[in-house]
């Protein structure tokens, strides 16, 4: 039997659901030059349903954000063949000292308590860690691979 494929428009409620137990997404930025630039990132959604992702200031995707706030993601399943949705949005960089709590918060969206959080900040601190916050402007539908519908 031959998968078919789909595609279902989602409310942003079910959207959240959808990419909250997902952390991997491809992040597409626009460079200077305005060719698209790339990224493979883990990612989280915060407390106000934004899609939070851990980066350094000196990355090209950092220096893109700053420049244009325009994004698009890609959120994928853990397995290749599972459903995934493009989500548009605009992104603002927060750099040190203001990252530390939003990365507390993107840890916790990912992985649930730290053994010790006082040593995360710090850790966080020490490699000069920025978040990128990404606010939802408008998505596809969840979408899964396939023979389209007839096939």
């Amino acid at each position: 039997m031959s998968k078919i494929a789909s595609a279902d428009r989602v409310s942003f409620a079910e959207l959240l659901e959808f990419i909250r137990p997902r952390h991997r997404a491809t992040l597409v930025t626009v460079k200077k030059s305005g060719e698209l630039q790339i990224s493979p990132v883990t990612c989280g959604v915060d407390d106000e349903g934004r899609i939070v992702i851990s980066t350094y200031p000196e990355r090209a995707k950092a220096a893109n954000v700053r420049r244009t706030p325009a994004v698009s993601l890609c959120i994928h399943s853990d397995e290749w063949n599972g459903p995934y949705v493009q989500v548009n949005g605009t992104a603002e960089l927060i750099d040190l000292p203001d990252s530390v709590e939003p990365l507390v918060d993107y840890y916790r969206s990912i992985a649930g308590d730290h053994p010790d959080w006082d040593e995360y900040r710090e850790a966080m601190r020490k490699q000069g860690k920025s978040l990128i916050r990404v606010t939802v402007d408008s998505w596809g539908p969840i979408a899964t691979g396939g023979f389209p519908p007839g096939r």
